[in-house]
Order: structure tokens, then sequence, then C-alpha cells
């Protein structure tokens, strides 16, 4: 990785793709850093031991901790793309047409996404801000709650200072896949977590070793072991499931001098990365706000608020389940959506190559689809199990909250560390090429 990274830095388009990226990574931990006016940001420290907090300081790049002006991150964005890929199942005519329209559908259903951003962003801004408040009722030290002003106005202002934040962040995000290296979106909440690494290691040595016997001290020490075996694990098992993948053999009919008769077509055994994660928190995310919202209303004490309190709240027995399922479902989702089966038939039949012993056109299709649900499988249990143990070991072991979230964190990093690593392999040995053209 690190001789990659030297390589890079001595191309200047890709130095400047590099330097640029990090430029925007830093515009966006400064802007993470200014909290919204009229917020008492200490308020969230008696609130820590919410897990929807902490579940949006992954989604947000650990921005929501200082409910700075781009605490909401790009989770809304994130929502809104769910719904509009939900939307493109046959559901909407519209949107079907305009995803078989190439370039030009995909800049139309781009904008319905900033659109739905927008509005999803508004809405959820003021329920995370009221519903925030209503669960800090009890004041800090300071004397202040979340909202010091609580009123309409003071919600709709803060509402239209996160929302711009979040179109800014998503904004930001796009510049980073089309002018720098990486996916925008996932590098953002890559460089949120990284920069949270520190407190985290300061929250459970505060746990571990501060005002500890020393006589149970070496309890201390095994646990601190097993974490850092257990990171390893999880470290390696991730990395190979990452770039593992199926390689299914293609043979061309038509022969092109100089070309190869025969090649392979590669599916990777989780072909979706770490997006389903992603969509998994952000999905938990939402309904909780609108629970949120409703905590001192007269609704909090019916039998149906509190099922779907403990079901959209990830440390219980419910909402890991979910979370889990959710995980799966979207790793399946995903998948088929980055390796559309239907498409991938009608490429080869007009490149004019076919799969060994599998009839072109609709038969393809199906085997294709079969082979990636099978791969799916394997990539979505596993999925699940890394966002899943830490949680478990949690609840059961009363461990700092950042355990029960390290699973989803180590799966972003990992896999955005992976995806960015490729895209510069890539860059260098296009390099190569052009190099060599230019040469002969």
């Amino acid at each position: 990785m690190f001789k990659l990274l030297n390589n890079a830095f001595k191309v200047k388009d890709i130095r400047s793709k590099i330097l640029f990226t990090v430029f925007i990574l830093f515009v966006f931990r400064l802007g993470a850093q200014i909290t919204v006016p009229g917020v008492n940001a200490k308020a969230l420290e008696n609130l820590s031991s919410l897990p929807f907090l902490n579940m949006l300081n992954v989604v947000s790049g650990s921005a929501m901790q200082n409910f700075s002006v781009f605490a909401m991150g790009v989770s809304p964005y994130i929502t809104a793309s769910i719904v509009i890929q939900l939307l493109q199942m046959d559901i909407v005519p519209k949107f079907v047409e305009w995803s078989k329209q190439g370039e030009v559908g995909r800049k139309k259903l781009n904008q319905a996404t900033r659109y739905l951003t927008l509005v999803l962003g508004f809405v959820q801004s003021i329920g995370i801000t009221a519903g925030f408040n209503a669960y800090a009722n009890y004041k800090t030290e300071s004397g202040q709650a979340l909202v010091q002003h609580a009123n309409v106005s003071t919600y709709i202002c803060i509402g239209i200072i996160l929302t711009a934040g979040t179109m800014f962040v998503t904004w930001m995000g796009e510049q980073i896949t089309e002018k720098g290296i990486g996916n925008g979106v996932s590098m953002i909440i890559f460089a949120g977590i990284i920069a949270s690494l520190p407190h985290s290691v300061s929250e459970i040595y505060e746990k571990y070793f501060v005002n500890i016997d020393p006589g149970t001290m070496w309890k201390s020490f095994i646990f601190i072991a097993i974490l850092l075996i257990a990171v390893i694990v999880i470290v390696t098992a991730t990395t190979f499931m990452q770039q593992a993948e199926r390689k299914i053999p293609i043979q061309y009919t038509k022969r092109v001098a100089g070309a190869p008769t025969s090649s392979y077509l590669p599916l990777k055994v989780n072909a979706a990365g770490v997006i389903p994660v992603i969509f998994a928190s952000s999905f938990i995310a939402l309904p909780n706000t609108v629970l949120q919202f409703l905590k001192d209303s007269s609704y909090a004490s019916d039998g149906w608020y509190k099922v779907l309190t403990q079901l959209f709240d990830y440390s219980t027995i419910p909402g890991s389940i979910l979370y889990t399922v959710l995980i799966v479902a979207f790793t399946f989702f995903y998948a088929f959506v980055q390796v559309n089966p239907e498409k991938l038939a009608e490429n080869l039949q007009k490149q004019g190559s076919y799969i060994p012993r599998v009839r072109p056109g609709k038969g393809t299709e199906e085997y294709v689809s079969g082979l990636l649900m099978r791969l799916s499988t394997v990539g979505s249990v596993f999925l699940g199990l890394v966002a899943l143990v830490p949680i478990i070991a949690q609840m059961v072991w009363n461990l700092p909250k950042s355990i029960g979230l390290g699973g989803t964190s180590l799966l972003i990093v990992i896999g955005v560390a992976l995806e960015t690593a490729k895209q510069l392999e890539g860059l260098m040995l296009k390099r190569q090429y052009v190099g060599f053209i230019n040469n002969k």
C-alpha cells in the first residue's frame, strides 16, 4: 500500500487527484468542528448511551458528536439513493425508463436523488434535533439543554442549516468521485471513522486501565490482547472476502488478429462491497429519528411505540437481528444492481462471446443470476456476522459503545481502502499503457 502511494505521488495527474481528495476531506473535517448556532453540543455527552447517536456518528463521519453543520453527513443522500433505486424496479415507470437511457437517464436519476435528499435531509434534521432535545430534557452542567430556545422557528432554522450542510457534503462527495480518488460518499465516512479512532482508543483505555485495581489489571491486558486478535482476524478475513472472486470462463466467436480467443469474467463473492452496511445503518437511523421525535408525546406509552423503539435500536436483540437482516438483504439487492445479469448477458451477446456450456441470451442471464445468488449468500452472511458479533459482545460484556459498532466501522474502512487501492492501481496501469502507446 505504501509502495503504491509512493509510486502514485510520482505521477503528476494522480498526485493532483490524491491532493484534491485530501483537501476535500480536510474541508469536511473542518466543517465537522463547527457547531450549529443555538445548540449546546455538550448536551450530547449526556446522550452517549444512545445507540442511535453512535450509529449516526458512524454514518456522518463523527460530525454528529459536535452537532456540527455537517452533522447529518451523507445519511439523507444514502437513504434517497436507496429509495430511488427501489423505485426503478418496475414501481415508477418514469424511473424505469430513465434507468434504460444510459448517461442521460443516469443524470435525471441523480437529479431526482438530490431533490429527495433535500426533502429527507430537512425532515430528518428537524426530527433528530427535536428528538435529542426531548430526550435530553434534563439540564447539563452549564444549565442548558441541547437547543437553547426550543421553538418552531429555531427548529426550522437548524433544519435549514443541517440540510444545507448535507447538500454541501453530498456535493463534496461527488467532487471526490469525479476529480479525486475513490467513491466520494464512502471516502467521507472513511475519513470520519479514521478521525474517531483516537477517541475510541482513549475510551477503551479509560475503561480498562484508569482507576483499576492493580490486582485485577491482568484482566484488562487479557481483554486488550483478545480485542487485538479479534481485530487482526476480522481485518484478514474481510480483506480476503473483499478480494475473493469467481472467474467465469468466456469464449469469443469472433476472432480478431492478436486478440485472445478466451478470457474470464470475474464475479466478486461480495459484489456489493461495504454499501450494504452503510445502507443498513441509514435505514435504521431514519425510523429512529421519527421515534425520538415522538418520545415525549402521548404515543410513548403505547405498545407499538415500545416495540418499534426496540426494533430500531441496534443494541437490543430485536434491533441487532433487524440490522443484520438488513445488511443481508441489501447485499443481495445491491449485488444485482452492480452486476445486472440481463445487461451482462446482452453485452456478451453483442461482443460475440459466450460462457461455455451455457446458452446465450436468457440462458446466460439465468446462469449468472443463480451464480450471483450463491456468491451473495456467502458474502451477505459474512458481512452480517462481522457487524453482529461486536454488537453481541458489547451487549453481553457491557463493553464501550464504540466496540458495538467496531465491526461496521472495520468493514467500511477495509472496504474503502481496498477499493481506493484498486483504483490507484488501475490509474497507474492505464498510465503505463498510454505511455507505451505514445512511445510506440
